[in-house]
């Protein structure tokens, strides 16, 4: 728990841990049924969401009324990657001190929002070499022209 404290948790009505089981390995597509295949398609799908993002996702798909604070790993064996999401329930929690911006907070895991959200657009670098990070990787594509 010393983690989840660390990362917002506060032993506090309205504040839940949830534990992520994921399968661990490559992201595969689906398997091709039919059809001519191409030289360049593969079956391997790279995806620009770390694993634990798609933990976070889950867990916020599975509890509805609550938005995701932060996260952290857990453990990892051969098959599974463990991760515990820390969960605030939106109507309690925005009613402390410091949390009402949660009031108007809808699906920040899914527009990129968290800590590990941020890591995989590219926001923990700053300043040299992060030029065309800022806003997003999609607004910087028109510029300079």
């Amino acid at each position: 728990m010393d983690k989840a404290r660390g990362l917002g948790y506060k032993a506090k009505q309205g504040y839940v841990v949830v534990r992520v089981r994921l399968p661990r390995g490559g992201r595969q597509r689906e398997l091709f049924k039919s059809g001519r295949r191409s030289k360049t398609r593969r079956r391997k799908k790279i995806l620009s969401l770390n694993y634990q993002v798609i933990a976070e996702q889950r867990a916020n798909k599975k509890y509805p009324n609550c938005e995701v604070l932060n996260s952290y790993y857990l453990a990892k064996d051969g098959k599974n990657y463990w991760f515990e999401i820390i969960l605030v329930e939106r109507e309690q929690v925005s009613r402390y001190e410091g949390m009402e911006w949660l009031k108007n907070s809808r699906g920040r895991v899914y527009r990129g929002l968290t800590s590990q959200g941020r890591k995989s657009r590219g926001l923990r670098r700053k300043g040299k070499g992060a030029e065309k990070i800022r806003p997003s990787l999609r607004s910087n594509r028109g510029r300079g022209n």
